[in-house]
């Protein structure tokens, strides 16, 4: 297929970590560039009294902070000097017309093998605000991620005063196993996944937990200035609440995008989500109060049948001008483990800016809609196998009824090259039949079939894409990501969308701008962009056992006409499957 030639890159590259490797280069201008070069490899991490080996980034977990300017291309070495295949995505960035470097394997590269290395550009245009990168490769990001900060241009400030310090907060988990044998067992056994040990805070379960007080979080603070907190919810399975004890949390953007500014004692996010929050620390500092708060993340999980992490991340925020606290640091009120009400009444508040600096552009008119049903499924046992899952099958998961499966040949290569018999272009507009979604159904209608259906649509077509959730096997809030685009999220609703009322309830002022939406339990999410990313972009569910079993797809977005309107042409160094 035909592609339009590389552009020469015009932006200063730059990127900056702790104890990673750094090398100098040229750029096609002859301006001197810098590039982080990474590397992945094994190392023995203790908590909760257990020490396992994990993969991490320079030793780290989570891993270094990327740090860019909006407009900016980063480059990143990223040598893999553990012991198994893997990959990196950059979570929330568009990469225009750059699928090579997204990230996902066997969709649009093959994995770097041990001993190997990649070179990854990461081209920011419109992003601003905190992004993440992470594996995107088996369970590996569980220990290999790490946050995106994303400042304003030279010479352009933030839509509110600068803060006096920003701090990336990064919520996950931890399993005192190996992820790679807990992912090899749920393969083996068609069962779930075990639930996590703990929940985390910045790699640490924080001081309620076991062998844990020494190396809990604890960020210092002084009165009367103001912080800005990055938000980063890097778990596998953990939908999260998350509060600080004696402060409100004004939030003031997403996913890298600003929002209309709302405070609130507490956020709620998914995981793949970014928050921005500004903590004015204003509590007093005469010794007449505690000098010391806990901020702490809990679990948000709508489906009662499943069993959850319940354990309480903990970090400390401590006032440094003010005398220690004898007594234990405050805790803060943070809602029941299934507060599906305090989840709601969060999301609604979500409203993109809307500024000169920061337009919207929400698509008035919609070329193709979709309809995508959400459901976890089951598979029958194959011969010569005992498994675990419901009624003796294995579980699976899919988007209108088509369990996704990686093909052997990454979709991006099969794509540019015209090989064959790599998937199928026919994923389906609606679901094979429909029925009340919501309610709770029979086992025979949780049965799926395995396909690698992916969606082609025209250069420009604006899509409108309604998550539905569904009853199968339990009704639950999904965090649905799109790589390639940000949408809007133009609607969100309980119960079974009708396409005949639900619309007239959009919001197509100042909907938010995001690249992760949580689908509400038992409901639907309508999301709307404008398909002028040429290339194959990964949709998929942010749990990642339902990724494993199936709930993804493909958009492959056809070249435009003009030449920067089509695809890069693929880079020499990409690895081989």
């Amino acid at each position: 297929m035909a592609a339009a030639a590389r552009p020469e890159e015009t932006h200063h590259v730059f990127a900056r970590g702790q104890h990673g490797l750094k090398c100098s280069f040229r750029g096609t201008r002859q301006e001197k560039f810098e590039r982080f070069c990474p590397q992945i490899k094994e190392t023995k991490l203790t908590r909760l009294c257990h020490e396992k080996t994990a993969l991490t980034v320079n030793g780290q977990f989570p891993g270094p902070t990327i740090y860019a300017r909006k407009g900016d291309v980063v480059v990143v070495n990223v040598y893999n000097q553990g012991n198994k295949n893997i990959t990196l995505h950059w979570h929330g960035v568009d990469q225009p017309r750059n699928p090579w470097f997204d990230g996902p394997e066997y969709i649009t590269q093959c994995p770097i093998q041990p001993g190997a290395n990649l070179t990854y550009r990461i081209i920011f245009t419109e992003e601003e605000g905190t992004l993440w990168w992470h594996a995107h490769s088996d369970f590996d990001r569980a220990t290999v991620h790490g946050a995106i900060v994303i400042h304003p241009k030279r010479s352009t400030t933030y839509p509110y005063p600068k803060p006096h310090k920003e701090i990336p907060i990064i919520l996950g988990e931890w399993w005192n196993v190996d992820v790679e044998q807990l992912l090899e067992e749920t393969k083996r056994t068609g069962s779930d996944v075990n639930i996590s040990d703990a929940n985390t805070i910045n790699g640490q379960p924080g001081d309620l937990c076991p062998c844990s007080k020494n190396g809990t979080f604890r960020m210092p603070v002084e009165h009367g200035k103001t912080y800005q907190l990055r938000v980063i919810n890097a778990g596998l399975t953990n939908e999260m609440f998350f509060g600080v004890a004696g402060h409100r949390l004004t939030v003031v953007g997403t996913d890298g995008r600003y929002l209309k500014p709302f405070t609130v004692d507490h956020i709620l996010i998914s995981p793949g989500q970014t928050m921005n929050a500004l903590l004015e620390a204003d509590r007093a500092t005469d010794g007449s109060g505690n000098s010391r708060y806990y901020m702490a993340a809990r679990t948000y999980a709508t489906n009662t049948a499943l069993e959850v992490d319940n354990t309480t991340a903990t970090a400390i925020l401590e006032y440094t001008d003010a005398p220690p606290s004898a007594g234990p640091p405050d805790f803060p009120n943070l809602p029941a483990v299934n507060d599906i009400a305090a989840a709601t009444a969060y999301t609604a508040q979500l409203r993109s800016l809307v500024t000169e600096e920061h337009p919207v552009d929400v698509p008035a008119h919609v070329d193709e809609h979709m309809l995508v049903t959400i459901a976890v499924n089951v598979l029958p046992c194959g011969a010569n196998e005992t498994c675990d899952g419901p009624g003796g099958n294995r579980l699976a998961a899919s988007l209108n009824n088509v369990s996704f499966t990686n093909p052997s040949i990454d979709i991006l290569d099969a794509y540019y090259s015209s090989i064959r018999g790599v998937y199928e272009p026919d994923f389906p507009n609606k679901p094979p039949f429909f029925f009340n979604f919501t309610e709770g159904l029979p086992l025979n209608l949780a049965f799926t079939k395995r396909g690698t259906k992916v969606k082609v649509v025209e250069y420009g077509t604006v899509v409108e894409v309604v998550f539905q959730d569904t009853g199968i096997l339990g009704a639950e809030s999904h965090p649905m990501h799109l790589h390639g685009f940000s949408f809007y999220v133009v609607g969100r609703g309980f119960g079974n969308f009708d396409k005949n009322r639900d619309p007239a309830t959009y919001n197509l002022v100042d909907p938010p701008y995001q690249n992760t939406v949580s689908v509400p339990t038992a409901g639907w999410a309508a999301i709307r962009f404008r398909a002028a990313n040429p290339g194959v972009w990964f949709m998929h569910c942010h749990f990642d056992r339902h990724t494993v079993w199936g709930m993804d797809t493909v958009f492959i977005v056809k070249n435009g006409k003009t030449p920067d309107a089509q695809m890069m042409p693929r880079p020499p160094t990409m690895p081989k499957c």
